[in-house]
């Protein structure tokens, strides 16, 4: 048997109690030179080892009590409530009816007995408990004290955390909660001090190391204000992990929660009804062009809750596809998934899908999108891009798809890039074969998409992590930003919304400067910018804009059904688009160099101009910390470097 040592002492307690149970009945120890003394020594003989049998069931002995918790108290209240049952037919009926004792032992005394035996057993375990928190603590000492930014649920159990294990070198000294009704309360013992807004005086008055934010279901603007009011308080500042993440097991309590993305942006998360989109998915065959990507795979989940009956994910790459569908069979193992690796440029295997699993809807997500390296391979962005954008328009239109959403860019705006010319051709595509079928064919214009692969956030964690400064191009380059899910919803609402080759866009609230989002990145690193993190400027890279448009000046704007969802208007598409894209595609595909495809990407897109890269001097590679004031001089000093692998038109 374990804990033998708290084995004697129950049973030592046990006796103890029965004789104060007795004495408090008599109102005193002359009871002891009575009869009732016999009936006190035949009942203790009897009922203490019942009562440590049921305890032993209860494994009361079988606990680690230096680590007791709120669920062991528990199970010493049922076992001392069980004893106390056990207690009262003892005394009432046991005895007499074996002819024990003559007559019952007093009820107050059984009363008595069950009431003091939850008390016997819970002291000396919490005794226990105490002792080896306080010897943990004796082993290590606290040199770090720490602020815990939210007095709630997650916030109680990092304090008990941080309390029991003193080895993480961490001291909770107090909470801050904009929550006044818990000002002035305790909390596992530690003081809720007052509102965040004192969280500079408060880190100065108590001489807090660390701030540890436990405010899991808190906005992204809710942690960067703590993080930046930390920044400027001169302390590090982590987050924890959501407290059901705790509960299920999927993170330790003492593990800091990775940076969500969410975290970064500076709005609101967008969240729309799934049930009004319905009727794209629900009981209907749905194909996923570009499945394996970060948008096609987000595509196809969210899909797959809706109930289709069949979800065709078409992809390239075999490796991505596979990972998807196993995903997919784990997550929904009522829905058939079929992969199909295809290339979209592939016309006639491409057929071959639509013809056997004839779709209800089409997604179309398969492109080509990093914009400096389609400047370098401008016929693969041509045959991607438009090529494989008009076999699905044009084989969704001959196999009667009532829903097609092509999945555009707000570089399609006024392009400066081939990515870009090349998505605004492809909304040319859709549109017109919209027009020509009188279907509900539409496209969607995404700004920069945060996580997706090979995007800005993954490559600064990348940086991060290594302990290497994050490079930007340029230190006023702004972009547009939204999440991968709430993309995803803009296309599923787009194409229940949408009609005859309408074009979308989200209200993503203002444009957010890549530094500003790179510094955010730091901090909720728990690091310090230009400290342990320097930002570098190496100059804007071929095709890239300093500010993205989600509409040019000549577009009207008006508002949709969905308050986040814009319809833009007054868009020109020449009606012979279709037939002029086929030189452009046939220069591409045969590669011929006597042919100019920038040149002949201009023809098709007049409003494409190529931009020329602004390279920033060796000098004016300056960290973030001075990127304010030096950014419009280093913009004024920079050289214009042209590459010489663009031909100039």
């Amino acid at each position: 048997m374990r804990n033998r040592f708290l084995f004697l002492v129950d049973i030592l307690s046990a006796v103890i109690v029965a004789v104060l149970a007795f004495s408090a009945r008599f109102e005193g120890w002359a009871w002891m030179s009575t009869p009732w003394a016999d009936v006190a020594l035949r009942f203790i003989v009897i009922a203490v080892p019942i009562k440590l049998f049921i305890f032993w069931r209860a494994r009361l002995y079988a606990r680690l009590w230096q680590y007791a918790s709120v669920g062991d108290l528990m199970v010493v209240l049922a076992a001392s409530a069980a004893s106390g049952i056990a207690t009262l037919l003892v005394g009432l009926v046991g005895l007499p009816l074996l002819q024990v004792i003559t007559g019952h032992v007093p009820i107050s005394v059984l009363v008595l007995d069950s009431l003091l035996i939850p008390a016997a057993l819970v002291l000396p375990r919490l005794a226990l408990r105490h002792w080896a928190g306080q010897d943990r603590r004796a082993r290590v000492r606290h040199d770090r004290r720490v602020l815990i930014v939210g007095a709630g649920a997650a916030g109680g159990l990092i304090a008990r955390e941080l309390q029991e294990n003193p080895r993480l070198g961490l001291q909770p000294i107090g909470f801050i909660d904009d929550d006044v009704s818990k000002h002035g309360h305790r909390l596992r013992g530690v003081p809720v001090l007052g509102p965040i807004g004192l969280l500079t005086e408060l880190v100065s008055r108590f001489e807090v190391a660390e701030v540890v934010i436990a405010m899991p279901s808190a906005s992204g603007r809710a942690v960067r204000e703590v993080v930046q009011r930390s920044a400027q308080a001169g302390v590090p500042a982590r987050t924890v992990p959501g407290l059901f993440e705790i509960l299920s097991g999927a993170k330790a309590v003492s593990a800091l929660r990775q940076i969500e993305i969410h975290d970064l942006l500076r709005r609101e998360p967008i969240i729309t009804d799934y049930e009004s989109v319905s009727q794209l998915a629900r009981g209907r065959t749905v194909l996923v062009t570009g499945a394996g990507g970060s948008i096609g795979s987000e595509l196809c989940r969210q899909l797959a809750r809706l109930g289709p009956t069949t979800l065709v994910a078409v992809g390239r790459g075999e490796n991505s596809i596979f990972e998807l569908v196993q995903e997919l069979a784990a997550t929904f193992p009522g829905l058939p998934v079929v992969p199909v690796i295809v290339d979209v440029r592939d016309e006639r295997r491409l057929r071959l899908a639509f013809e056997r699993y004839r779709p209800y809807s089409v997604f179309h997500a398969a492109a080509h999108k990093h914009v400096p390296l389609m400047e370098e391979n401008v016929g693969e962005a041509i045959l991607n891009n438009v090529l494989g954008t008009r076999n699905v328009a044009e084989l969704a239109a001959e196999f009667a798809v009532e829903n097609l959403v092509l999945i555009s860019t707000d570089k399609a705006v006024r392009p400066t890039s081939v990515m870009g010319a090349t998505k605004r051709l492809a909304e040319a595509v859709v549109h017109c074969v919209a027009d020509r079928e009188e279907r509900n064919y539409v496209a969607v214009r995404f700004g920069n998409v945060l996580g997706s692969r090979g995007s800005v956030v993954p490559t600064f964690m990348r940086q991060i992590a290594a302990g290497k400064p994050i490079t930007i191009t340029h230190p006023d380059m702004t972009r547009y930003f939204m999440t991968i899910p709430e993309a995803v919803q803009l296309v599923l609402q787009a194409g229940a919304m949408g009609r005859h080759g309408d074009v979308f866009l989200l209200d993503m609230g203002e444009p957010v400067r890549i530094v500003d989002l790179a510094e955010d990145l730091i901090r909720l690193s728990g690091l310090e910018v230009g400290h342990d993190i320097e930002i570098l400027f190496t100059g804007t890279r071929p095709g890239e804009k300093l500010h993205e448009e989600l509409f040019s000046s000549a577009q009207l704007v008006e508002p949709t059904e969905h308050e986040k969802i814009l319809r833009a208007r007054g868009l020109h598409f020449p009606e012979r688009i279709l037939a002029d894209s086929d030189a452009l595609i046939d220069a591409a595909q045969r590669c011929d160099l006597h042919c100019d495809l920038r040149q002949m990407l201009s023809a098709l897109v007049p409003e494409y101009a190529s931009s020329t890269p602004v390279v920033l001097r060796a000098d004016a590679r300056t960290s973030a910390a001075h990127a304010s004031a030096d950014a419009p001089r280093a913009a004024e000093k920079s050289p214009v470097l042209v590459l010489s692998s663009a031909r100039p038109r």
